[in-house]
C-alpha cells in the first residue's frame, strides 16, 4: 500500500484522556476544548486539530487539553446499513435500542443509516451520547412475503401510498423489499411489479427522499435499478448490464458482506422444502466476490454496512471493513465505512467547522483495517465517550 508505520519525526502514540479526567457524561456538560495530534486520515499528513463546542478548528485554541499525540486520526466509522431498534422478533424496547446505539458507537461508529426499523428512534436525535442515525422509516414489504413484525405490509396498489408515508417518516430516505423467498414459486423473487415500484420511486424523489431496496436474487435488481432506484442493498444477484447502468448513475451498493456468510445456513434452512431456493442461495453466496468485485471495478459507489439488528450483533464495522478490504484493499474499505460513506450521506470532512465526530488509533488502519477494532478514542460532538485509552 507504500504507507509508513509511523512517518518521519513521529514518535510513540501517547493517550491523555483518562489522566485528564476527559470522560463520558452522556453530553449533559459543557464541551470540553480538545487538542489532538497525529496523522489525520484521509490525507496522511501529519497535523493537529482542535475541538470547541463539538466543531473542528485547525487553529490554535487556548486551554485546549491535550487527548492524543503520534496517533492515527479518523473521521468517525459510518454503518449504512444498520437497524437500531430492530431484534429477531421485531421491535425491542427503548433501553435494547439504547445499547444497541452504545454498542455501535463503542465501535466507533458515529453515524448510522438506519436501513428500516419498526420503531421511531426520533429520541436518539436528543441525545448527545449517541450515533448520529439518519432513518429509512420502516421496511415496507407484500403481506406475507419478508419476516414477520419487521416491515409495514401493503398490497402493490398501496406501494406509492406507503413510501409517501415513510418518506415523512424518515430522514430522507425509504427502503423497500425487493425480493424474498415466494413460496409458490420456491425460490427468490420480487415483491412488487416493475411498473409500480418505478411509481413509487418516483413518488419519493418527488417528495425530496432516495429509495433503498434488499435484493438479493437477480430479477428485483435488475428491474429496481430500471426503475430509478437510489440504492442497493445486498446485490449478490447484480448482472453485468445492472452493474454499468448502476456505474453511469452512480446508484450506490452497501453488499452487508457480514450478511452475506449467512447464505449457506438460509439455504440449509430452506433445503427441504425449497431446494431450488437452497441452491439459489448457495450459488450467490460462491460468486459473491466476484459479483461485487465486479461494481467496485466498474465504479458503483459501494459502502460499508453491517445489517445489525434482527439477528446480527451490533458493533461489527471492523469485521465488515475487513471482509470489504478482500473485495477492494484496506483504502478502498476504510473510506466506504469513514470519508467517501459520510461524504455520500452529507456529513463533513474533517476541515474547520466540521463535526468533531472522529475515531484515533495507536497504529496505522491503512496498514492492518483490524486497528480498527481497538479504538483509543472516540470521540462524539466533541466528547470523549469511548475508548480503550479512556
Amino acid at each position: 500500500m507504500g504507507h509508513q508505520h509511523t512517518p518521519p519525526g513521529m514518535g510513540e502514540p501517547q493517550f491523555f484522556a483518562h489522566s485528564h479526567g476527559v470522560s463520558p457524561i452522556g453530553g449533559l456538560a459543557e464541551a470540553t476544548r480538545l487538542h489532538l495530534s497525529g496523522v489525520v486520515l484521509p490525507g496522511g499528513d501529519v497535523g493537529d486539530l482542535w475541538v470547541v463546542d463539538g466543531l473542528i478548528r485547525t487553529e490554535p485554541v487556548a486551554d485546549a487539553v491535550t487527548v492524543c499525540r503520534n496517533a492515527w486520526i479518523m473521521p468517525g466509522l459510518v454503518d449504512a446499513h444498520c437497524h437500531i431498534g430492530l431484534g429477531s422478533d421485531g421491535a425491542v424496547p427503548v433501553a435494547v435500542a439504547q445499547g444497541q446505539a452504545l454498542t455501535d458507537r463503542d465501535a466507533g461508529t458515529l453515524l448510522v443509516r438506519d436501513a428500516g426499523s419498526p420503531v421511531d428512534t426520533h429520541w436518539i436525535d436528543q441525545r448527545a451520547d449517541l450515533p448520529r442515525i439518519i432513518r429509512a422509516g420502516r421496511h415496507i414489504a407484500a403481506p406475507k412475503r419478508y419476516l414477520r413484525n419487521y416491515a409495514n405490509e401493503v398490497d402493490p396498489d398501496e406501494l406509492v401510498a406507503e413510501v409517501a408515508r415513510q418518506a415523512v417518516a424518515g430522514d430522507g430516505w425509504v427502503k423497500l423489499v425487493g425480493d424474498w423467498i415466494d413460496r409458490g414459486v420456491g425460490d427468490l423473487a420480487p415483491l412488487w411489479p416493475a411498473e409500480v415500484a418505478a411509481a413509487a420511486i418516483a413518488k419519493a424523489h418527488e417528495l425530496g427522499a432516495r429509495v433503498t431496496a434488499h435484493c438479493f436474487g437477480e430479477e428485483s435488481v435488475q428491474q429496481l435499478v430500471r426503475a430509478g432506484i437510489d440504492g442497493i442493498e445486498h446485490g449478490t444477484g447484480l448482472d453485468v448490464e445492472t452493474i454499468e447502468l448502476m456505474a453511469a448513475g452512480q446508484v450506490a451498493l452497501v453488499p452487508t458482506m457480514i450478511n452475506l456468510e449467512n447464505f449457506p445456513g438460509f439455504a440449509d434452512a430452506g433445503q427441504d422444502k425449497f431446494p431450488r431456493y437452497a441452491a439459489h442461495m448457495r450459488d450467490l453466496y460462491a460468486r459473491r466476490f466476484q459479483t461485487l468485485g465486479a461494481a467496485i471495478e466498474a465504479g458503483v459507489p459501494v459502502f460499508a454496512g453491517t445489517d445489525a439488528g434482527g439477528t446480527l450483533a451490533h458493533g461489527l464495522i471492523a469485521s465488515e471493513v475487513e471482509l470489504l478490504a478482500q473485495l477492494g484493499g484496506r483504502d478502498f474499505a476504510l473510506g466506504a465505512a469513514s470519508w467517501r460513506a459520510r461524504d455520500w450521506l452529507g456529513a463533513p470532512d474533517i476541515a474547520e467547522g466540521g463535526w468533531a465526530d472522529l475515531v484515533v488509533y495507536a497504529a496505522d488502519p491503512r496498514l492492518d483495517t483490524a486497528v480498527l477494532a481497538h479504538p483509543e478514542l472516540v470521540i462524539l460532538r466533541g466528547r470523549v465517550v469511548a475508548g480503550t485509552s479512556n
